[in-house]
């Protein structure tokens, strides 16, 4: 099962950094360019232990829909998500927030298993398991900004 790490410093109070991360409305935002949107479940406010989430985006320019849940938190060090319906055979995403210099590091684990056997191991060799590490990277510096505005 291919597992993907990204860690981002960021220059803001780590309750901040994880209720950002739990936020369904700034998740959209984060992940505008493949249109995602909460469908079903919590569709507004953070995330909570046992939320679960429908989200409908466009990958691969193919609409698809996947269902997460909020097995594990402890706020506000960490938080894991994992799919329960969905394009992938399965995923874990275990975010965690360590205070860092004055500011939070904020760490993506994301551990995936591609559908479709032996295709979704091709599949990830050739391009899934790059579209999903710029994907994670893409979502965490969007955060960052968020995050790191001043107002």
């Amino acid at each position: 099962m291919p597992k993907i790490t990204h860690e981002t410093y960021i220059e803001a109070p780590i309750a901040k950094c994880f209720d950002l991360a739990r936020n369904v409305e700034k998740h959209m935002e984060t992940t505008s360019h493949t249109n995602e949107r909460a469908v079903a479940g919590v569709t507004t406010g953070l995330l909570q232990l046992g939320d679960s989430v429908t989200w409908e985006a466009t990958h691969f320019g193919v609409t698809q829909k996947l269902t997460a849940k909020i097995i594990a938190m402890e706020a506000p060090h960490t938080f894991t998500d994992v799919m329960i319906r969905g394009a992938f055979h399965s995923f874990t995403h275990i975010h965690t927030f360590t205070e860092n210099s004055g500011g939070t590091m904020m760490k993506d684990t994301f551990t995936y298993r591609a559908p479709f056997g032996i295709l979704g191991k091709v599949a990830d060799h050739l391009f899934l398991e790059r579209y999903m590490k710029n994907f994670i990277i893409s979502r965490a510096n969007e955060l960052k900004k968020i995050a790191e505005k001043k107002i």
